[in-house]
């Protein structure tokens, strides 16, 4: 049992318990969780198993037995651990870099006009271009060195960050704005009252979104001369024709980005507290 406080009156909330129930666990989400995963698994060992795809695919369990192997060994003198951090310092510089840049960037964008017709143009053409697009003159800028690395890493979370920014305030319902007015608010206290605390949510769910590009750019990153890595491992399975090293890289990536962006996530919640959340979607 919990309680709320709305408009000065306490309203309690009572959680029943509900009687055990071959419908209602079927019908249970985290029962679904479960289910699809382990359906997943054993679809991926049996086609693994089976050869359906050729000796290209690995099974579960040989992938954990790679990883397993790479916790103890060293490839390029990094184990697996340190060859996540590698990868984890390029994300975080440039995840650091295009969002204190592309974050007030696109707040300006959506508050000022002027700001707006002057970037907007150059920036929608810029915006479709893949991340991989830009490994050719990265190297011709940078070399081969961490700056074009990082540089890569910017550029595919730069603009995530800069169109959820945007969107944030350019999708705000203009009758806040009215109310804001209707009680004697300057333009400031719209900024501050409405703008803002809008677009903080968005701003988060941009982050989110450019940390789970920046962990899918690291491959096209760590292609460029790179001697660690996890896109570096990846590379290294495919040279040596072992399935179970490629999986393996790509596991740890994923991994890696959920809980990132699952810290982001919780940091959200607690410095947007005001922020909604609607139950089933």
């Amino acid at each position: 049992m919990g309680t709320d406080l709305i408009a000065n009156e306490v309203v309690r909330s009572v959680r029943e318990k509900q009687k055990f129930s071959v419908m209602a666990l079927i019908g249970n989400e985290y029962f679904l969780y479960l289910v699809s995963s382990m359906a997943f698994v054993l679809i991926w060992h049996w086609v693994a198993k089976e050869q359906l795809l050729g000796k290209s695919l690995a099974t579960p369990y040989e992938v954990m037995m790679e990883l397993r192997r790479l916790m103890t060994i060293e490839l390029a003198g990094k184990t697996l651990l340190g060859h996540t951090w590698a990868s984890a310092q390029r994300i975080l510089i440039g995840f650091v870099l295009a969002s204190l840049v592309a974050i007030p960037l696109g707040l300006f964008m959506a508050l000022n006009r002027t700001v707006n017709a002057i970037v907007k143009p150059v920036f929608d053409l810029f915006k479709p271009m893949p991340p991989i697009a830009w490994i050719s003159i990265a190297i011709l800028w940078f070399g081969i060195g961490e700056p074009s690395k990082i540089f890569i890493i910017v550029i595919g979370t730069f603009v995530p960050c800069l169109l959820n920014s945007y969107n944030g305030i350019r999708l705000i319902e203009p009758e806040l704005y009215d109310v804001i007015r209707s009680l004697g608010g300057n333009r400031k206290d719209e900024i501050l009252q409405v703008s803002f605390p809008a677009a903080f949510p968005a701003i988060f769910a941009g982050l989110q979104i450019s940390l789970s590009i920046a962990w899918t750019c690291v491959l096209a990153a760590e292609l460029v001369s790179s001697r660690s890595g996890l896109g570096w491992i990846i590379v290294q399975g495919m040279k040596q024709t072992k399935p179970e090293l490629v999986i393996g890289g790509m596991l740890i990536i994923a991994l890696v980005a959920w809980l990132t962006t699952m810290m982001v996530a919780g940091l959200e919640r607690v410095l947007c507290p005001w922020k909604r959340h609607i139950k089933g979607l």
